[in-house]
């Protein structure tokens, strides 16, 4: 499969990825919390204390992508990847691997290997290993 010289962009990567770095290095060093959205999920909830933070991280989460493309202009092309039964059946397994694992891709790896911890690592290396068998699969079996 050939890509297109249009989906290289590596000047918007590096910025996505500088603002995603930043603001878990502030949610850690304003709260002390690891920026998984499961655990901010889980914790809005089930009523933790500090609901207010993790409101306006999952609403920030929602609404960000669409102001971008309100300000920007820019076109965004969306295809989806599941539909029906399939998209519930993997939603499921998505929230169990994140109860399983103990946290989400976000958590561990980006705030877990940014971190240097053992458990990240492994679980990163299962999100990846599930993620060319899934690939595999599909590509086999779709």
């Amino acid at each position: 499969m050939d890509i297109a010289w249009s989906e290289f962009t590596p000047l918007a990567s590096f910025a996505g990825g500088a603002m995603i770095g930043a603001a878990a290095l502030l949610l850690m060093l304003l709260n002390g919390r690891v920026m998984g959205m499961s655990g901010i999920l889980t914790g809005l909830m089930v009523g933790h204390a500090d609901r207010l933070w993790r409101l306006a991280f999952v609403a920030g989460v929602i609404i960000g992508p669409f102001l971008f493309i309100a300000f920007s202009g820019a076109q965004v092309d969306r295809q989806p990847v599941a539909s029906g039964p399939m998209l519930y059946i993997a939603a499921f397994l998505v929230g169990l691997g994140t109860a399983v694992g103990s946290g989400c891709t976000s958590g561990h790896g980006i705030c877990g290997l940014s971190r240097l911890s053992l458990r990240s690592a492994a679980a990163v290396m299962a999100f990846m290993a599930s993620a060319v068998i899934t690939v595999a699969c599909m590509r086999f079996f779709g």
